[in-house]
């Protein structure tokens, strides 16, 4: 029971990898925005720069560790 539970919460294919990405920058740009609302000026325009940049960082970090999985997988014959 814990076992398929557990895998809804694994990132399997690069399209789901992207669907999570999306949601992440989704959730960077509103705080960004809310970042330039509260900060004006460059204060905020960085801030939202920041906010958004993570995704990047994040992002990537998501596909390197698909791919290495996927490689793991593929050499130990799964």
């Amino acid at each position: 029971m814990f076992r398929k539970l557990r895998r809804l919460f694994v990132i399997k294919t690069r399209f789901e990898a992207c669907l999570i990405i999306y949601a992440l920058a989704l959730g960077a740009c509103e705080r960004g925005m809310a970042y330039v609302h509260q900060f004006p000026g460059y204060g905020g325009k960085l801030l939202f720069l920041a906010a958004t940049g993570s995704v990047f960082l994040a992002g990537a970090k998501i596909f390197d560790c698909l791919r290495m999985e996927q490689e793991r997988r593929v050499s130990a014959g799964e």
